[in-house]
């Protein structure tokens, strides 16, 4: 219907509805996500993804590494910057994001991978079992909406300092996993990465975290890209106020 009521102004490959909002209203993000991302679009501008490149075997018009535009050269920066031990993933899907996630991991860390369904099943995967085979991948097919799925994996979730959600974005999933999320014990504050924050479906989502939060989309996905700093403060961008007003 909307479609038809508001057609595309233009042409292009992909178009998806979306919505402008004021930012002076929401919560503004934390020194620490600044501190992240400045450098983390440094690296992303000069780091390459070659071997994800080849192992696409759908037809794409553009390779995994284009960017801006593609999200997986600014995944691989940010684990390249934070190094965290333990880096989590929300919807393993074909495995391009674990596999950005994990080139430029720690030595001794590691992507903890969910789906619902295991990488062999999904059409067009892009995972081997080599990939597997150092113990620096380890995929889980779960469904962390359900709190005692949650709880089974509690003692994981509380070490990850870098999670990644690109799941059902149907505005259902999304807000339950994130008040799931709430519950967990954290060693320290995780950086969330929320995926397509720019679709119709996923705008009240994003719009909802109470969070410190910064939209990366035009350094990240084109369906939106954004960070957040779970359980942070956001940083006084008005000498006397604060983020949230």
């Amino acid at each position: 219907m909307l479609r038809r009521v508001l057609p595309a102004p233009f042409v292009a490959r992909h178009v998806e509805y979306s919505l402008i909002a004021s930012t002076d209203d929401d919560v503004q993000p934390s020194e620490r996500l600044l501190n992240i991302v400045l450098p983390a679009l440094q690296q992303a501008a000069n780091l390459r993804l070659d071997d994800l490149d080849r192992r696409v075997s759908v037809n794409l018009s553009y390779p995994p590494s284009w960017w801006p535009g593609e999200h997986y050269r600014l995944l691989a920066a940010l684990v390249a910057i934070m190094q965290p031990r333990c880096v989590v993933e929300i919807g393993t899907a074909a495995g391009m994001s674990a596999l950005a996630l994990k080139q430029f991991l720690p030595p001794d860390g590691q992507v903890v991978t969910f789906d619902l369904i295991s990488w062999q099943k999904y059409p067009g995967a892009c995972l081997t079992e080599k990939d597997f085979a150092d113990h620096r991948l380890i995929q889980y097919t779960d469904d962390l909406c359900d709190p005692n799925a949650m709880q089974r994996y509690h003692a994981l979730l509380c070490q990850a300092e870098l999670i990644f959600v690109d799941a059902a974005k149907d505005g259902i999933m999304e807000p339950k996993f994130l008040a799931n999320l709430r519950q967990v014990g954290f060693v320290k504050p995780p950086l969330l990465i929320l995926d397509d924050i720019r679709v119709w479906t996923m705008l009240k989502v994003w719009r909802e975290i109470p969070y410190p939060k910064f939209d990366l989309t035009s350094f990240g996905h084109w369906t939106g890209t954004g960070l957040v700093d779970w359980l942070g403060t956001p940083w006084e961008s008005v000498p006397g106020t604060k983020g949230t007003r």
